[in-house]
């Protein structure tokens, strides 16, 4: 994400002092670079909730922010617009009513926001940053991404920063690596028993080596060629002669420079007549040619390997840090969530700046990537295919797929139940094979 937050805009006019721009860009990527900007996602808001006032003076506020860092006044957004088009390579900021001037508009209110809620949000959670940590910050930051003090100077004149904005960036960045140490902390972790099942569950997929064989063969379309390898093999089946046999024989590139050697084939890897009278046939044993599809195949089979299963105490580790991520992951979205609704809920605009972040925002309640046609009585050229559905329909976990491995399980659509004469017509099982109940059928006890 660049030090503005948001979308870009698209840039207009020249490339600017490329140093500094390479230098802005590198600098960007390191202010914000923790991730857990990641809760900055845009939560759109159908309908607006009721405006408590926005200060005179101001374009927005935040309630409940620490302090008096609830008001974005008008000098704190122009100078927001003026960073934002450096950002986008724009010189010069366009006027209100030109689509570029929205686009940069809603990029600099998303990083004034997002300042003041992250700020809000680390209050909230008992965290603040010293002089010093700024300091230290910022000390490493310029050294690692700036060659020379005049490097820096060229980075604040084409940014439009001033040496306060860069620190405001740097607290937000220490603010952030904190929150996420914190938020980490506050997520247990894997017991033993779900350790246990975990492993249970994947031993067969995750944590089991299937039995396989060694094989050699030798491929060839003519039959003839086949059966005089195989006459050749018959008298001298060891590796040397395998090695010349396949190498003068065999049509096929993947083997027939190392003896036609394949090794840890697993049964149900090689096409079929193949796969059978391989996995059949003794060790040791030259057997052939076979009409197969690739083509008439001569085969031995030199070893067999057992199947071989790890021991819980061999990946007991592995799927700990497994669990844990899983346990992360839904944690961070369900904060995501109430993060986004909580800090939109109190954030409220002047009409001027209305965007999809203010809590009194009044959208259409239509998808911003639906086509405009899909809303209209009558569009021009006829209704686009791709309208999104009236209602949002509900995907809950098939019933039997929640598992260790799949803690969310596998996501199905509703549907109504079949009706009565449903299983002659062929409509008896659910995706994935699950068997719906009957029709009127009572509850079970």
């Amino acid at each position: 994400m660049s030090p503005q937050g948001g979308r870009q805009a698209p840039g207009k006019g020249g490339a600017g002092n490329a140093p500094g721009r390479a230098a802005a860009r590198r600098f960007g990527l390191l202010v914000f670079g923790a991730g857990f900007v990641l809760l900055f996602a845009i939560v759109a808001i159908a309908e607006g909730i009721g405006d408590p006032g926005v200060p005179e003076g101001a374009v927005a506020y935040v309630e409940d922010a620490p302090g008096d860092t609830g008001e974005i006044t008008q000098a704190e957004f122009d100078q927001a617009l003026e960073q934002a088009a450096a950002q986008a390579g724009v010189q010069k900021v366009p006027k209100p009513g030109d689509a570029q001037y929205d686009e940069l508009k809603e990029t600099a209110l998303n990083s004034l926001f997002e300042a003041i809620w992250l700020r809000g949000f680390a209050d909230e959670k008992g965290l603040s940053v010293s002089e010093a940590e700024i300091e230290k910050e910022l000390k490493k930051l310029k050294d690692e991404s700036f060659q020379s003090p005049k490097e820096f100077r060229d980075f604040l004149k084409e940014a439009k920063y001033t040496r306060e904005d860069v620190r405001e960036r740097v607290e937000l960045q220490v603010l952030s690596t904190k929150l996420q140490q914190q938020l980490q902390n506050e997520i247990s972790e894997p017991s033993q028993s779900e350790i246990e099942a975990y492993y249970e569950a994947a031993k067969d997929t995750q944590f089991t080596q299937q039995a396989s064989r060694d094989v050699r063969l030798i491929v060839n379309k003519d039959r003839k060629k086949a059966k005089q390898a195989r006459i050749a093999l018959g008298k001298d089946n060891t590796q040397g002669n395998w090695e010349k046999v396949a190498k003068k024989y065999s049509e096929d590139p993947a083997t027939k420079n190392n003896g036609g050697l394949q090794e840890g084939v697993t049964e149900g890897t090689l096409e079929e007549p193949l796969n059978e009278a391989v996995f059949n046939a003794p060790e040791g044993q030259v057997e052939g040619p076979l009409d197969a599809q690739r083509g008439f195949t001569v085969f031995e089979v030199t070893n067999t390997n057992p199947e071989q299963v790890q021991e819980l105490k061999e990946v007991e580790s592995q799927i700990q840090g497994t669990i844990a991520q899983q346990a992360e992951q839904e944690y961070f979205n369900a904060l995501v969530g109430s993060f986004n609704t909580t800090w939109t809920a109190r954030t409220f605009c002047d009409e001027d700046y209305l965007t999809q972040r203010c809590a009194n925002f009044k959208g259409d309640g239509h998808p911003a990537t639906a086509p405009p046609g899909c809303y209209e009585a009558d569009p021009d050229g006829g209704r686009p295919e791709a309208c999104p559905a009236p209602v949002s329909q509900l995907v809950p976990a098939m019933p039997g797929t929640v598992t260790p491995l799949v803690p969310n399980g596998t996501p199905m659509a509703q549907r109504p139940r079949p009706v009565e004469g449903a299983e002659e017509a062929g409509a008896t099982e659910l995706p994935g094979g699950a068997v719906p109940p009957p029709t009127g059928a009572p509850p079970s006890e």
